[in-house]
């Protein structure tokens, strides 16, 4: 189940919140958060506090990537070889 708050804009436009969400997505006083909107509903992402230490290991372990698509063309290639037959 959703939990569901009201927040009220201020004049200013800004935003306050709520505790139990900063709370459940970690957002401290000066965290920054990227905004975007999605059919109409507005997405809020906190940003971690290192974007590179975040990112650390991200692609660790998936290979290279030309080296997959060559052989993926060489399964390809087999294929076709034997369709040839």
């Amino acid at each position: 189940m959703k939990t569901k708050e009201i927040a009220e804009i201020s004049e200013k436009g800004q935003l306050l919140i709520p505790k139990l969400y900063r709370d459940k997505m970690g957002i401290k006083p000066g965290s920054k958060v990227a905004l975007s909107v999605d059919r109409n509903k507005l997405i809020v992402n906190p940003l971690p506090d290192d974007p590179i230490e975040a990112s650390r290991g991200y692609l660790k372990g998936g290979g290279s990537l030309a080296e997959k698509l060559l052989k993926e063309r060489r399964g390809e290639r087999e294929k076709e070889k034997k369709l040839r037959r």
